[in-house]
């Protein structure tokens, strides 16, 4: 099914964003006809226009997204279950950038459960001619060439995705998300410091792991090496969603426990 599309504007290409890659980008989560976490999802869009300095409107309220994405999404295109990619980006029509208005464009991606673990698991590779910085642009979406470059890499490589480090030769995430290295009752993450995206999906499900003591919890700075290491990986994207992790190189990745947490995870959202 194809996706679904809306902006507040007639687009031209005369925009910041698709000049300049003027924009940030959100992820917003509709299940069983419904928003979820959406109050995580708008603080994070608030923080990264913020980040970019962008003028951000006084109707941009929660209130005004939950009844944008009910009117556009839920009730008007019947769409109970799917991924909704939201983009702001930059106009230039005030003297100064940092005055000009903000227009948006979002998708909806259809899809079963936005919460459950893709059947097909993941191969990775590392890649090791380009890296990601770390720093405070690092950890929101915003146009990075890093991961054109990388998603291309791995259609070339028949590889479904790729792993980045930063300049330090440590793990940072994916092209399309992060990832969680799972090592007896620890489950490894990647500090945002070493070029982690911010995720409130992410965020959500080790939050309910820890207060349920169903994992260790551990953000760590994790070498290339130490992804060789670990007895189960998960990935997981805003944008795509969740996948387990099949293999990386030689080395290949049982799926069971994790799936079995994410599905503990998913029946905490019908209590």
């Amino acid at each position: 099914m194809e996706n679904q599309y809306f902006t507040s504007d007639a687009l031209n290409v005369k925009n910041r964003a698709f000049l300049w890659g003027d924009a940030v980008k959100v992820s917003f989560f509709v299940r069983n006809g419904g928003l979820i976490m959406d109050e995580e999802c708008y603080f994070f869009l608030m923080a990264s226009m913020r980040k970019m300095r962008m003028n951000i409107p006084l109707t941009y309220t929660l209130e005004f997204f939950q009844l944008l994405f009910q009117k556009d999404i839920i009730d008007g295109k019947g769409i109970k279950n799917g991924i909704i990619n939201f983009q702001v980006f930059r106009n230039q029509d005030a003297v100064t950038l940092a005055k000009s208005s903000i227009s948006y464009f979002y998708e909806v991606e259809e899809m079963d459960d936005v919460l459950a673990v893709h059947q097909r698991p993941l191969d990775l590779d590392l890649i090791k001619e380009i890296n990601v910085n770390n720093n405070l642009l690092s950890n929101i979406r915003v146009h990075c060439p890093e991961n054109i470059y990388g998603e291309i890499y791995a259609q070339e490589n028949d590889l479904d995705d790729v792993i980045l480090l930063n300049p330090n030769k440590r793990i940072a995430r994916t092209t399309s998300g992060n990832l969680l290295f799972m090592e007896g009752n620890i489950i490894k993450v990647p500090k945002q410091t070493e070029g982690a995206y911010i995720s409130p999906l992410m965020e959500n499900f080790v939050t309910f792991l820890h207060k349920n003591n169903l994992a260790d919890i551990q953000e760590h700075e994790i070498i290339a090496f130490e992804s060789q290491k670990a007895e189960e990986i998960l990935m997981i994207s805003d944008e795509k969603g969740i996948f387990s992790v099949g293999k990386i190189r030689n080395k290949t990745f049982e799926i069971s426990r994790f799936t079995e947490l994410v599905e503990s995870w998913k029946k905490s959202f019908n209590s």
